[in-house]
């Protein structure tokens, strides 16, 4: 059902310093209508809620936010300009969804909030209306639904374990990933010191008012914003009142909870607590997951200032057993390589918010936060140091040491056929403390995280008027520091037929775990990890006219890393001990010209940087090369990752009806940090990158039209490395070493960059069929992929040596939901994922495979060519989720 909001005397006196503002509701009948309204003072955040109809008073001149919202129909939302004489009946249609912010933060702290046809790029924005709508499980599902040029890699086949790219840049919680995108929630940056990587199960959806993705490498946003940035507003209790209760379950052994309670008083204070349970089996083998979020927030605002104090805990386990052989899938789709891999995070998150108006024209804003994050991982892997060694027939000194243990019955002589899942040489090995770490076919990676992340940040903005013209500028500063202790362990151990290791207790320590060509093992690592940064930034938007904007903005950026090596300390080869000072400013301007009939033009240029993390400078010397993340060596000194970005476009608004916009970017990345080959070993290390490119055109559009809300969008980009380099190429038939073997592959420029696709499509629907049922579709549609490991593009199977493309088939998704409103407070709902369940992958690597299409381990597949032992490679794919269903209740109260 329609109705509308009739402002039906909306005007503003003829003094200068005070307005009045009368508010009716009326349904499409033309009764009076029972409505909560909220309005916000942009330039200060103060914020009145109210029931309509309403007459407010000597309001002061400027920029307003208005939010109306009734039980059994979809908010809405308008922005005023309380600056001239007017007098006007407006009237707003009320819609089955909103999926727009027309004043958007465009900086981390609040206080540079403009319109949207000021920000001189194509900024996405969505409420938390807009992911209920869209029956996403979290954060990164509903990016993946909704917005363009958003796709994910679902490598750890966990939904919280998602790697989320954005134009070919990712946000990954995966050590060693090159990350591009900083996420930032209430002013604070999400992006761990340690590796840059971004957990997302530590963000709870249901904390989630609004959020903007900021495309580019906006500098604003600081390090490590190369292709964008994701900022996240949190929600309160005056802008969230109320109490619910949500319970749903269905497929894949999934329950998941939710309660909160909110509200505020008279006197200016306000509380919100909220708290998620998300609990599955999975839908994979050995991969249960369980999620726990608490999120709560505090304050007091008044008519100048306000204070807010946010607090999210987390405690969650989540397993995400990763890619898999394309054979095995072929057998069994919820098969899994090695087991087990498991992932345990746990977080407390304190962030102090102050907001405090000068004067009319001047805002102070700042915040103050601490977050301590431990992380313990436990992976069940294959030993590739195995896969070419002898494993099946003891020798004589193998036989002894087991007799002398007490063992019997063991067999002298076995090959592959008759015992695919050999162990006994391993495990006499283990006992002569001699090779096994060649001759044992399973690993055990322990590894533990601790971090403290703590700092301040502080910005002053105005907002007025400079010689005649609109002006809003901004300065602030921030400082943040970390203390990351980061430990890694391997314990040898041997695969079982379930795929799980038993190990051992002989480890990569250089003493129980033996020798590998002569070396001793140890891939040890304790490291010891200090992290400072030090910002100062700046923005000012200049109205040139009515319609022309000028943007500059810039920011200087100052890090130091303090690497300390608990194992080997005191400088060397081999020791991780090491000082790094990384500094820059980025500089950005941009431009927007308000043309007619709703049209507007952008255009701008940006740059951004990332300083190299921890992790990279821990393996980076070509002398001692590492097999991440199983061990780091040696840091020679890396370069920073410059982003310098261009785009232009239009995009049109007709009277809040219809959105579209499309224009052109590209970036290009100096000294982009990849994992390289070295060319005495096949281990390899990070090393600086000469010049990637990622550029395209992006479309989009949505309309409402009654009860119907629709969009699609498209986005055409094209990733590649536009220097020669040479990179591993182990399971690529391109190898300069031959089939089968451990080799490189040359990099020619041009080659597309991998796990990128060049196309993405997707368009949704959301229809409100009547009062009380509403429903959403929306499809996504990928394009091929090329695998990592087939970096140039190459890769050709050849069926013996070499089994599998080195790309991932294009492929489209489906996924659909419902609503419905049983009472005014009671809602029934019902999600379908992957609706005509497309069987698809969203992610490949080229790898030398140790299991036959049967499932059973093999060491050397070829047995003896030419005195070596080639490998057999295939592809591995992450494969998607088959459908899936769920239904729940939601009471409101």
């Amino acid at each position: 059902m329609k109705f509308s909001w009739a402002l039906l005397s909306l005007f503003w006196g003829a003094s200068a310093l005070a307005s009045d503002l009368k508010l009716n509701a009326k349904d499409p009948a033309g009764a009076r209508l029972a409505a909560t309204a909220t309005l916000i003072e942009v330039r200060t955040g103060y914020r009145q809620t109210f029931i309509l109809p309403r007459t407010l008073s000597s309001l002061t001149p400027g920029r307003y936010r208005l939010e109306v919202t009734a039980s059994g129909f979809a908010a809405e939302a308008r922005d005023l300009d309380l600056t001239q004489d007017l007098a006007l009946d407006l009237t707003l249609s009320i819609r089955p969804a909103g999926f727009r912010i027309d004043v958007t933060s465009t900086a981390p702290l609040p206080g540079v909030e403009r319109s949207l046809e000021e920000v001189p790029i194509p900024l996405r924005t969505a409420t938390a209306q807009d992911i209920e709508n869209s029956s996403a499980l979290n954060l990164p599902d509903f990016l993946n639904r909704r917005l363009g040029s958003v796709h994910l890699n679902e490598i750890q086949g966990n939904p919280y374990q998602v790697d989320l790219n954005f134009r070919g840049y990712t946000a990954s919680p995966l050590l060693g990933t090159p990350q591009g995108l900083s996420v930032y929630m209430d002013g604070v940056r999400l992006n761990q010191p340690f590796g840059d990587i971004l957990s997302w199960d530590l963000i709870p959806r249901t904390a989630i008012a609004e959020m903007s993705l900021v495309p580019g490498p906006n500098p604003l946003f600081g390090l490590n914003t190369l292709g964008g940035a994701l900022a996240i507003e949190t929600r309160d209790g005056r802008r969230h009142p109320g109490s619910l209760l949500e319970f749903s379950g269905g497929s894949f052994g999934r329950r998941n909870g939710y309660a909160e309670t909110a509200g505020y008083s008279e006197k200016g204070f306000d509380w919100l607590l909220s708290a998620n349970l998300f609990f599955e089996d999975g839908w994979r083998d050995a991969s249960p997951s369980n999620v726990r979020q608490i999120f709560a927030r505090t304050g007091w605002q008044g008519r100048r200032s306000s204070v807010h104090l946010s607090t999210t805990l987390a405690n969650n386990s989540l397993a995400g057993n990763g890619l898999q052989d394309h054979r095995l899938l072929a057998a069994d789709w919820r098969s899994v390589y090695t087991k087990p891999d498991i992932t345990n995070n746990r977080s407390p998150f304190f962030n102090l918010r102050l907001r405090h108006a000068l004067t009319s024209q001047w805002q102070l804003s700042g915040n103050v936060y601490f977050r301590h994050i431990t992380t313990s991982t436990l992976n069940g892997d294959i030993n590739e140091e195995s896969l070419d060694q002898q494993l099946y027939n003891l020798s004589n000194s193998d036989a002894a040491a087991l007799r002398a243990a007490g063992f019997s019955g063991f067999p002298l002589t076995s090959n592959a056929a008759n015992t695919p899942f050999p162990f006994w040489r391993c495990i006499a090995q283990v006992l002569q403390r001699d090779e096994p770490s060649e001759k044992c076919n399973g690993l055990l990676n322990r590894g533990f995280t601790a971090q403290d992340n703590y700092g301040l940040a502080a910005q002053l903005s105005r907002s007025g008027r400079l010689a005649s013209l609109r002006n809003q500028f901004t300065l602030g500063g921030a400082w943040d520091g970390n203390r990351v202790d980061f430990r890694q362990s391997t314990e040898l151990g041997y695969l079982n037929p379930d795929r799980s290791v038993t190990p051992l207790g002989a480890f990569a320590d250089g003493v129980t775990g033996g020798e590998v060509d002569g070396e001793p093992f140890d891939t040890r690592v304790d490291l010891a990890s200090r992290i400072y940064t030090a910002s100062l930034f700046a923005t000012d938007t200049i109205s040139l006219n009515s319609r022309l904007h000028l943007t500059v903005s810039g920011r200087y950026n100052r890090t130091r890393i303090d690497n300390r090596d608990r194992i080997l300390p005191g400088g060397g080869r081999g020791s991780l001990d090491g000082n790094h000072l990384f500094q820059r400013f980025n500089p950005a301007f941009g431009l927007t010209w308000g043309l007619r009939g709703g049209l507007s033009a952008y255009a701008n240029y940006t740059e951004g940087s990332r300083a190299p993390t921890a992790i990279e400078l821990g393996c980076a010397d070509p002398e001692s090369p590492c097999r991440l993340p199983n061990s780091m060596a040696g840091d020679p000194p890396l370069r920073q990752v410059i982003s310098r970005g261009v785009e232009a476009g239009l995009r049109g608004n007709y009277e809040g009806r219809y959105q579209w916009s499309a224009g052109f970017f590209r970036a290009d990345n100096r000294n982009d940090i990849l994992f390289v080959a070295s060319e005495q070993t096949g281990f390899g290390y990070f090393r600086n990158f000469g010049l990637t490119r990622r550029q395209g055109f992006e479309a989009s559009f949505d309309a409402r039209l009654g009860r119907v809300y629709t969009g699609a969008n498209y986005n055409l980009l094209a990733a590649t490395f536009e220097s020669p380099e040479e990179v591993n190429g182990t399971g690529n038939s391109t190898n300069e070493e031959g089939a089968g073997l451990e080799g490189t592959i040359e990099i020619n420029p041009g080659a597309r960059i991998p796990l990128i696709p060049r196309h993405i499509a997707k368009a949704f629907v959301d229809v409100q069929l009547t009062r009380r049922l509403s429903l959403d579709l929306g499809a996504t549609g990928i394009s091929s992929q090329f695998a990592r490991g087939n970096e140039n593009n190459l890769h050709a199977p050849d069926g013996r040596f070499y089994l599998g493309a080195g790309s991932t088939p294009a492929y489209a998704v489906l996924n659909s939901g419902a609503r419905f409103a049983l009472t005014s407070r009671i809602q029934l709902f019902a999600t379908v994922n992957n609706l005509l369940d497309r069987r698809y992958y969203s992610s490949a690597q080229l790898a030398h495979s140790g299991f036959t299409a049967a499932g059973n381990f093999i060491a050397r597949p070829f047995g003896s060519l030419s005195g070596q032992f080639p490998l057999q490679g295939a592809t591995f794919f992450a494969p998607g989720a088959p459908r899936g269903a769920w239904a729940g209740v939601r009471w409101r109260f």
